[in-house]
């Protein structure tokens, strides 16, 4: 889930003590070519979050769901520049990033598929305040959703994170590129206030809902990088925000107080949530193909060493 517990995005935030630390640490370089006969998780180290170790979702996850056992575990970020760092250095063979990272294309990781389903539903999704989105609204931003892939999300977070675009002209050019017009519905329908976490993917996500809903007559207005979901979901419930681009699980996991209702099914799990919304007079809309949720990568050479395709390929010996 992007915002790995339910806090800010770690992604930076851990600072340089953890750098000299992954630089530092020992038991790095590309795994062994003479390791045959045993499990090829057991020849690769893993990175991620310091917590990654404990939490289901992460090493924890894949030892209980997949039965792996890695021959070390290197504490990096979530996601961030650590990981891919080490990841490029060979100092870990697997790492912890987010499946809509810019940097998987561009850098040409290869993510595994999670063919056992050990992670939840975090598909994108609009959550916002039942009174604030009339039915026209609703309407629009499912058909958004409906087109939006995790594909197009890694797309245009690489314009912003690698690239260094504005936030604004990317959902601008990517509304125009899905046929939705941002310009031209006329006004007077209300005011709506779009809010976006502190990270470029939701900046992107809330100018993508707010320039369409421009389009159809509403005053939009926005409160972008507005914090974290400590920060974001409390002001939806007071009114002072009306919409943000959210993920189905995390969501979910968010509101119920961590119960583990969040399935792999988005269907399911947005069900759920509407059931927790509805007393409190919001709603989520239909989930997007798009998810941003925890994605374990290796590099295009270690993928063709070890024939990997799917997590479960790392229990095969190699």
């Amino acid at each position: 889930m992007r915002d790995w517990g339910f806090r800010a995005i770690l992604s930076g935030v851990l600072g340089l003590s953890l750098l000299a630390s992954a630089c530092g640490s020992s038991g790095g370089g590309s795994p062994s070519a003479g390791s045959s006969g045993k499990p090829i998780a057991s020849q690769m180290i893993l990175g991620g979050p310091p917590e990654c170790p404990t939490r289901p979702f992460c090493e924890k996850g894949l030892m209980d769901k997949y039965g792996l056992t890695f021959k070390d575990f290197k504490p990096l970020d979530a996601g961030g520049p650590l990981t891919k760092a080490a990841l490029d250095r060979g100092d870990i063979q697997i790492g912890l990033l987010f499946s809509s990272d810019g940097s998987i294309a561009a850098k040409g990781y290869v993510v595994l598929n999670d063919d056992k389903h050990l992670q939840n539903a975090d598909n994108v999704l609009p959550v916002g305040r039942s009174a604030a989105l009339k039915t026209d609204a609703q309407s629009l931003l499912n058909q958004i959703d409906a087109k939006i892939t995790t594909a197009d999300l890694a797309g245009m977070n690489k314009s912003a994170d690698i690239d260094k675009q504005d936030p604004a002209q990317i959902a601008s050019d990517y509304l125009k590129k899905i046929g939705v017009s941002t310009s031209g519905g006329g006004s007077g329908k209300g005011k709506i206030t779009v809010a976006g976490f502190n990270f470029s993917e939701s900046s992107i996500l809330a100018q993508i809902y707010g320039q369409a809903l421009k389009g159809i007559g509403y005053d939009v207005s926005y409160k972008l990088n507005l914090g974290n979901r400590e920060v974001v979901e409390p002001a939806l419930e007071k009114g002072d925000i009306d919409l943000y681009p959210g993920y189905a699980a995390t969501e979910l996991e968010f509101i119920n107080k961590a119960k583990g209702e969040a399935t792999p099914d988005p269907a399911a799990t947005v069900k759920l949530l509407n059931g927790y919304l509805q007393a409190k007079g919001l709603i989520a809309l239909d989930p997007s193909a798009a998810q941003d949720q925890n994605a374990f990568a290796v590099t295009k050479e270690t993928a063709n060493k070890w024939h990997l395709v799917n997590l479960s390929d790392l229990a095969k010996n190699g």
